[in-house]
């Protein structure tokens, strides 16, 4: 392996840090990462140097920050493999994009009795909108369950796809499974069935290689603040026949080509889906985080990621009591679990006292805390500035407080 931690941590100075005199540990990267100071200064040099607002302005820092800001999409589109930059959406972030397409693809195609299948294990963000949109076209919501491995039952979803079926919205990587789809296979089997497929990758963007084309996938959408970037910025990748079929989300702004009181005209791909003055310092610092990760070699990013959860796994099976949820093979950096007879509220607390930042719970995934009828759990993840020696406190530190609470 030729990827340098040490060197890779130096480009992370809060990590740095100490938490209540203790060396700060990171666990909690799945909920947002840190970020590299490249993007820190990134932001600071466009407000120092030059700012304005973009497109329309008529000088220098305006067509300085505009060009910034469309480099920022032709980086996704490449990062993404997409064919077209105009299927490259600016928006707030996953959350936005999934209502962004809900909303819109909702508007084109969905019409009542119509269904729409959402995976089990999906973030709320993944499954609420899909409710919205189908409380307001009379549309029906089908889930697709997994089993108490994390895996998905997708030997169940030729049987649940009808006529009537329209989209299917499954997470890449589980934000609480940690399980990486076979996303690739489950958008042949829909497209087979002439049924769409949207992708939450914001799990997966910075922890697997995505080629959307490879892939096939309708929609594809993830957060900067995941992959190193800022908060605030994310994307929505579609293909440009179904983006084109489907009519604006907001409007305002950019997305205006012309406006009388008596008809208005908008804007073309991709500006139609994005309203108003944009995020511009964000998208801008997002570019440069996507620089950032393709400096790295993605598969030593895999292949050291996956270091760093086999070892936590193998570690915290040796602690009594110990209930990992998701187990499935083909799983990425996210580790969710409790331990018998303490609560994770508790656990979460005396870690963070111990200078070690995990996520406590129910991870934004109710359903899946009823599948295995928890209340609440512990999740740590991991990110590529982590180490085993961090795994090494942390485990020490648990079962410290194993003999504590226990």
């Amino acid at each position: 392996m030729t990827l340098d931690i040490a060197r890779i941590r130096k480009d992370f100075p809060i990590l740095d840090q100490q938490v209540y005199n203790k060396s700060f540990i990171y666990l909690d990267s799945a909920a947002s990462s840190q970020k590299a100071l490249s993007v820190l200064k990134k932001e600071e040099q466009l407000h120092l140097e030059y700012y304005g607002n973009i497109h329309r302005g008529a000088h220098f820092m305006a067509d300085q920050a505009t060009n910034d800001f469309e480099a920022a999409r032709d980086l996704a589109k490449d990062l993404l493999g997409a064919q077209a930059r105009e299927e490259i959406i600016f928006t707030k972030g996953t959350t936005e994009s999934i209502n962004l397409v809900a909303f819109s693809f909702g508007e084109a195609f969905v019409q009542a009795g119509d269904e729409i299948i959402v995976s089990e294990m999906e973030h709320h963000a993944n499954i609420v909108p899909w409710q919205l949109m189908a409380e307001r076209k009379g549309a029906k919501i089908v889930v697709l369950p997994f089993d108490d491995n994390g895996r998905l039952e997708i030997e169940k979803l030729d049987e649940l796809m009808t006529a009537k079926t329209k989209l299917i919205a499954v997470a890449h990587v589980s934000n609480t499974l940690g399980t990486i789809n076979p996303v690739k296979r489950i958008i042949g089997q829909a497209h087979a069935a002439g049924v769409k497929v949207l992708i939450d990758g914001a799990q997966a963007i910075s922890h697997l290689k995505v080629d959307v084309q490879d892939l096939d996938a309708d929609f594809y959408v993830f957060s900067a603040h995941k992959m190193y970037g800022p908060n605030g910025v994310g994307i929505l990748y579609g293909k440009k026949e179904l983006l084109d079929q489907m009519p604006p989300y907001q409007s305002g702004g950019e997305m205006i080509s012309e406006v009388t009181f008596q008809k208005t005209s908008f804007n073309e791909l991709p500006y139609k889906f994005e309203a108003g003055t944009p995020n511009i310092t964000g998208v801008i610092a997002f570019g440069e985080a996507i620089r950032y990760l393709q400096s790295l070699a993605v598969e030593e990013v895999v292949a050291y990621e996956h270091q760093l959860l086999d070892y936590a796994t193998q570690k915290l099976n040796e602690i009594p009591g110990m209930m990992i949820f998701g187990t499935q093979k083909e799983k990425s950096g996210v580790i969710t679990f409790n331990i018998e007879g303490i609560h994770p509220f508790d656990l979460g607390t005396m870690l963070d006292k111990m200078g070690i930042a995990v996520r406590t719970g129910r991870l934004c995934a109710d359903p899946v805390m009823d599948h295995f009828q928890q209340q609440a759990t512990i999740r740590i993840s991991f990110a590529v500035y982590n180490t085993l020696e961090e795994i090494d406190e942390f485990i020490k530190a648990l079962n410290k407080l194993v003999v504590m609470l226990g």
